[in-house]
């Protein structure tokens, strides 16, 4: 029998997480059968390679609220996020992953405050982040300062891809012409109510983290390079303080010429050709990550490719055939046909004219028409 529309969708993006499944599965089922409303578990495996896809067709035998969609390769976090969010059928969406560090219990609170409240999005907030590393809480408050500062304080600090949209919400990023939406500041820039709810953060249940530090930072230069032309504008005016230190260089120089006190020095020049490089080679980086950016929007490739979903095997109820009905008086039987008389056709439509005639039985010879037929036979052929 096929699940009801569900009112709140998780979507759980997961690759190799094998070790935390049988952690992360009971916890977040018993917050979600306590709803007493109809849901859906959405967990996209963003092609793992180890037994993650079997650990969740287990899990799916005792679970019919679970729904797996399996991607065809490795494409990501944000990708494999995305892909949940667009395929969720919930009136609520709510994402999370899967190590635990996000408490699932934080997601009814989260639908008891949109629903209070009227709110299109609540972010899940981090109040304490005292089992991340110090460095990881370095780098995390640098880059949400620098985002919000080059994109806006719409951004709440601390917040990252654990929150609840609502339906129009997850409409309106589908409506988006980006391939590869950061999320994390995609959501906040549609303006829709939003509201905070703040957790502490835990320790990872099992596994490790699939975020390096590579990661982290391909993470923070699309979302500045997506969101911001300030990197440009920080290459002009790099552009413009090398060619106001050049004419300063140029005027000493030429002071210095007419004092007749020009001494052939290697260090300035040195420093000077360093410099300018380093602010060339700066600008063609910058320039270099905005003409990438059109590439990859020109090629219009998707981000990711589904390879598998189980709602798409799910079989659909039975629908009751309209019962024919039925004679209380048997058909009269059709009176025998005459001898040598030809069948008359099935359709119950009138024949045309001319096929009635030539489909009517032939009259019964008699024995006049016998000699005549006789005579003719005995008659010599036209000669040609």
């Amino acid at each position: 029998m096929a699940q009801p529309e569900p009112v709140l969708s998780v979507v759980v993006p997961m690759f190799n997480e094998e070790s935390v499944l049988p952690l992360f599965a009971p916890r977040l089922r018993g917050v979600l059968d306590g709803l007493a409303e109809p849901y859906e578990v959405v967990a996209v495996d963003d092609g793992s390679v180890d037994n993650t896809p079997a650990v969740l067709a287990g899990l799916r035998r005792s679970w019919p609220q679970l729904r797996v969609i399996r991607l065809r390769r490795n494409s990501g976090h944000q990708a494999a996020l995305t892909a949940g969010l667009f395929r969720a059928r919930g009136a609520y969406v709510a994402s999370l992953d899967a190590d635990l560090q996000d408490p699932p219990e934080t997601v009814v609170e989260m639908l008891r405050l949109a629903r209070a409240d009227g709110l299109d999005i609540v972010y899940g907030v981090r109040a304490d982040r005292s089992t991340d590393t110090s460095f990881k809480r370095w780098t995390a408050g640098g880059y949400y300062r620098v985002v919000r500062r080059l994109v806006g304080n719409s951004i709440p600090a601390h917040a990252g891809d654990f929150r609840l949209l609502s339906r129009a919400t997850v409409e309106a990023l589908r409506e988006l012409p980006e391939r590869r939406p950061v999320l994390r500041l995609v959501v906040p820039w549609l303006g829709f109510p939003s509201g905070e709810v703040h957790y502490v953060r835990e320790e990872r249940a099992a596994g490790r983290t699939k975020y390096s530090l590579s990661r982290m930072l391909r993470l923070a230069v699309d979302s500045i390079t997506s969101f911001s032309a300030a990197p440009l504008r920080v290459a002009t005016w790099l552009g413009a303080g090398g060619m106001l230190l050049c004419t300063v260089l140029l005027v000493v120089a030429f002071v210095a010429y007419l004092l007749d006190s020009t001494v052939a020095g290697w260090a300035s020049l040195y420093v000077a050709i360093l410099f300018l490089g380093a602010v060339q080679l700066l600008c063609l980086g910058l320039l270099g990550e905005y003409v990438a950016r059109i590439y990859v929007a020109v090629q219009d490739r998707p981000s990711y490719f589904v390879g598998s979903d189980t709602a798409d095997l799910e079989p659909l109820d039975p629908q009751p055939l309209d019962p024919q009905p039925v004679d209380s008086e048997p058909a009269a039987r059709p009176a025998d046909p005459q001898p040598g008389a030809r069948p008359a056709p099935e359709s119950a439509e009138p024949a045309p004219a001319g096929l009635a005639r030539l489909t009517a039985p032939l009259p019964a010879r008699t024995a006049g028409d016998e000699d005549d037929l006789a005579e003719t036979a005995a008659r010599p052929g036209r000669a040609g």
